[in-house]
């Protein structure tokens, strides 16, 4: 019931301690690439049954855990290809919906920094993902995910100063693919569909973020912001399904630090509005490993 469109939040090492993921503007330097392993628990007990706040007793907590493992490779010093599969598993503390797991969504992403001067970059970012696994996308919120193929366009704007304080915003479109379900028909709103093909409704995300950076450190704060296009609400009393429009507004601090090509990272996220989405609560840490992949590199 959260917001299943995968927003990449495992963090990756750039050419500095910086982080290095598809909506940020930092790079890895030619030659250069770094392995980064995740671990995110992301659990609610309320949701929100379109904009009407509840809990449901026959679910008590929703639990989502996902490991992911991401590699970052710079290709040159301003264009960058970032890979990462997650494998994930759901459970619920009460009732008797049954658990899911396994690996979801291989993606892909091209990162191209196009202006540089004076603190400010900009860059733009396209990327894909594709279901690795015959998962079921329809037992929501037991679902590791929505089973569509998805095409993404993002734009990022930063602008770091030169005291090491950044401001960083970006924005995005995510295009999905129509689905297939285990059953003949199924209600959009009031309406009833003799298919089981589905359309998931595109979807869109901005964020804004305040940080700091040095030589082995970065910290900063953030606001993310993910909607739906269009879509239905979750009926009364009634399991969500993809056709949902899931909005959802999130507050959070990420930091890292990175001695030397060894580092650690970390991630709270906190769901603070939203409709059709569950107000989940998101913890993260990850290691990361950078390497030199060519003899020339700089590291």
């Amino acid at each position: 019931m959260r917001l299943l469109t995968l927003l990449i939040t495992l963090s990756l090492l750039g050419n500095s301690v910086y982080a290095q993921m598809p909506n940020d503007a930092i790079y890895m330097n030619k030659g250069t690439a770094c392995l980064a392993l995740s671990y995110n628990h992301s659990a609610w007990d309320k949701y929100w049954e379109g904009t009407t706040k509840r809990d449901n007793l026959n679910i008590g907590t929703q639990t989502t855990q996902t490991a992911m493992a991401m590699l970052a490779v710079g290709v040159t010093k301003n264009l960058n290809v970032i890979v990462g599969l997650p494998y994930i598993w759901t459970e619920a503390s009460a009732g008797n919906l049954k658990w899911h797991k396994g690996f979801q969504d291989v993606s892909g992403w091209v990162k191209y920094r196009f202006f540089n001067q004076g603190g400010l970059s900009l860059n733009a970012v396209a990327g894909a993902s594709l279901p690795v696994t015959n998962y079921v996308p329809d037992f929501m919120p037991m679902s590791i995910g929505l089973q569509c193929k998805t095409a993404t366009g993002r734009l990022v704007i930063r602008y770091k100063h030169k005291t090491g304080i950044y401001a960083t915003a970006f924005g995005s479109y995510i295009l999905r693919s129509k689905i297939k379900i285990d059953r003949d028909s199924y209600l959009m709103g009031e309406t009833l569909y003799n298919t089981n093909e589905v359309s998931v409704p595109n979807a869109y995300d901005f964020s804004g973020r305040l940080g700091y950076t040095n030589k082995y450190l970065q910290t900063e704060v953030f606001a993310e912001y993910g909607a739906c296009t269009d879509g239905d609400n979750i009926r009364r009393n009634a399991m969500p399904f993809p056709t949902n429009n899931m909005k959802s507004t999130s507050v959070g601090f990420y930091g890292k630090f990175q001695p030397k090509n060894l580092g650690f990272n970390v991630r709270i996220a906190r769901v603070v509005d939203g409709e059709n989405v569950g107000q989940a609560m998101t913890y993260q840490a990850g290691i990361l490993y950078q390497f030199a992949y060519l003899k020339s590199a700089k590291k």
